[in-house]
Order: C-alpha cells, then sequence, then structure tokens
C-alpha cells in the first residue's frame, strides 16, 4: 500500500483502519503497555506471548532517565532518539499507540512522542481489548523492524517540575489537575510507593481517570467538560496535569486536547516527587 493512501491521523485510529493497514509502509504500531507494580502483571512477557502483528514494544520504565529515583521521568534526548530508532520508529513515520487495558498507558507514549516530535501519533481506540474482541490476529515474540531516525526534541515547555508547579499555583498562573482516585487524593488511601505522603498537592483539583475513561475508551468531549468543570476548572486558564508518576496524568491532557483545551503542561514526578517532598500536603477535598 502505497504511503499515500495513508491518511493524517489525530488521536485516535480504529480497529477498522489498522487492521486494513497493517504492514503499510511508513507505519508503525507500538504497545505501550504499563501496570501499576501492585498489580503484578508483567506488560512485556504479555507483549511476548500476544500483540497486534508487527507491534513493537515501548518500555515506559526502561525508555527513561534511569539516574532519577523518581519512575519512568522522561529520558535524555540522546537517549529517546537511541531507543526509537533500535524499534524501528521514526520521527515521521505514522505511530498508532495501544495498551491492554484500552486506555491507560497507551495515551503516556503518545504524550511523550509528541514532546520528543514526533509528527504523527495516534492511540487505537479501545486498544488491544477491542481488537481481540473482534477476533483479529495477534502474533508472538518480538516483532522485527526496519531501521528509521529519530532526531529527538524534547519540548521543555511540555513538562513542569516541582518547582515549575509550586511557582505557578503561588501566582496562579496556572491550574493543577489530578488524575488520581478520590480516595487517594483526599489522602484517605494509602500511596502504593513507600515514603510518600498521602494528600495533594493544595490547591490542586480532582478528576479521577474513572470520569473519563469508561470501558476502555475516552468519553464524548460533552461528558469531558462537565466533569472538568465539577472539577472546578476554568478551561479559560493554563492547566497542568498531574497523578501518581505521571502516567494517567497523560489521559488528562488527552482528554483536554480532545475538547480543544490541552494543558499547558504534564507534571512529570507528580505526586511520587511531591509528596516524597518537603512541599506542604493537603488532605480532604479539594479547597
Amino acid at each position: 500500500m502505497p504511503e499515500s493512501d495513508l491518511p493524517d491521523v489525530s488521536r485516535f485510529v480504529s480497529t477498522e483502519w489498522l487492521a486494513a493497514h497493517l504492514g503499510a509502509p511508513n507505519l508503525v504500531v507500538v504497545d505501550g503497555s504499563w501496570h501499576m507494580p501492585a498489580s503484578g502483571r508483567k506488560a512485556r512477557e504479555e507483549y511476548l506471548k500476544a500483540h497486534i502483528p508487527g507491534a513493537v514494544f515501548f518500555d515506559i520504565d526502561g525508555i527513561s532517565d534511569l539516574t532519577s529515583p523518581l519512575p519512568h521521568m522522561l529520558p535524555s534526548e540522546t537517549l529517546f532518539r537511541a531507543a526509537m530508532e533500535s524499534l524501528g520508529i521514526g520521527r515521521q513515520m505514522k505511530i498508532v499507540v495501544y495498551d491492554t487495558q484500552g486506555l491507560f498507558s497507551a495515551p503516556r507514549v503518545w504524550w511523550t512522542l509528541r514532546a520528543f516530535g514526533a509528527v504523527d501519533v495516534a492511540i487505537l481506540d479501545g486498544g488491544f481489548p477491542k481488537w481481540l474482541t473482534e477476533g483479529r490476529p495477534t502474533e508472538a515474540g518480538e516483532a522485527p523492524y526496519l531501521p528509521a531516525r529519530f532526531d529527538a526534541k524534547l519540548d521543555t515547555n511540555w513538562v513542569a517540575s516541582l518547582d515549575d508547579v509550586a511557582a505557578r499555583l503561588a501566582d496562579r498562573s496556572a491550574q493543577v489537575l489530578d488524575a488520581r482516585a478520590a480516595e487517594r487524593f483526599r489522602g484517605e488511601a494509602p500511596e502504593p510507593r513507600a515514603g510518600v505522603r498521602p494528600g495533594h498537592i493544595p490547591g490542586a483539583r480532582n478528576l479521577p481517570v474513572s470520569e473519563v475513561v469508561k470501558d476502555g475508551r475516552l468519553v464524548d468531549a460533552a461528558t469531558i467538560r462537565q466533569a472538568v468543570k465539577e472539577a472546578g476548572i476554568d478551561l479559560s486558564q493554563p492547566v497542568i496535569t498531574s497523578c501518581g508518576s505521571g502516567v494517567t496524568a497523560a489521559i488528562l491532557w488527552l482528554a483536554l486536547d480532545t475538547i480543544g483545551t490541552p494543558p499547558v503542561a504534564l507534571y512529570d514526578g507528580s505526586w511520587t516527587e511531591w509528596g516524597a517532598s518537603d512541599k506542604p500536603v493537603a488532605t480532604g477535598p479539594a479547597d
């Protein structure tokens, strides 16, 4: 299939579209699955057992800043370039990302690729569960790949640090939207990582991802807008997304981007960093 037959993709492609274009030149499919440490699931092992034909595996924990004490922080441009080229992912290619939960970690990979300059990245609507339900083909083992070039250039404006978040809350130049479950946000549930205090960033608002993802798919735009409004976010003002460790914050980024109001940044360290720092912590509902 000639490259010209591949239309530009924007945020999502359907399983029908992907099935029709598998093997097309300039298209790469990426399994971006990742699971919470306590889940007991191993994303790479699951990938090796079954994945969409030709898909390569993006290791969220491995393609990261391994010198950081925080989990899966963004890597250097040099490391990211090498990792993408070793997987046969080119910056100019059409990239379709999916995960095994439907819509959980794929947005983090989608956001990361875009932050490093990939020009055409989409998420498979419904992910691997929908693909399997429809009886579409899978394969096992490592997928072969062709050489590719990825000139990585990180857009640092997309990434917020601990100090950035503290400063922007202090001067009221941005709002923080936290994707964690309400019980964790309020400090009523223990944190999954040792040394991290329960609670939330003072001044942050809470929008659990369960409000914008149903049955492994993003809800409609009207529902997203209503959920954001109920969370106390003013969409006319800048938003920084956050979560536990920077993964589900990308789901909120995707949701806001889908309704035409993308965030100004994602807090990469998220609560794992803030909750273990000397910064103040709030508990209870958003103030």
